[in-house]
């Protein structure tokens, strides 16, 4: 009996760890998709969503399912992030004029297209 209770023990803590872990992976980014949008519209000016086309900036169409950033950097969260916060080529910094909770947002509207 000791051995059956033990046994669901460990499979519950188990299935617990790979749940919480689940969750930390799918949510890394807490940021809201429709309001990425709405803050990605002054964006828009210079970068296309829709196509691949270049305008003043690269297309971001796709952005998360690409290997590597113009920088040659991999895409991650934490490096598109750096590229809002710093700008650079034509690009103003974003790091004091939006706020945390808004580069959340527009990285999560960035993963929708």
């Amino acid at each position: 009996m000791k051995k059956t209770a033990s046994l669901i023990c460990s499979i519950v803590l188990a299935a617990g760890v790979a749940v919480a872990a689940g969750q930390e992976k799918e949510g890394a980014t807490k940021g809201n998709a429709d309001k990425g949008k709405e803050t990605f519209e002054q964006c828009g000016a210079c970068h296309e969503v829709a196509t691949d086309e270049k305008k003043m900036g690269p297309s971001l169409k796709g952005l998360f399912k690409r290997d590597k950033l113009k920088n040659g950097k991999p895409v991650t969260e934490a490096n598109v992030k750096a590229l809002i916060n710093a700008g650079g080529n034509g690009m103003p910094a974003y790091a004091d004029l939006l706020s945390d909770d808004e580069k959340n947002d527009v990285i999560a509207y960035l993963k929708t297209i």
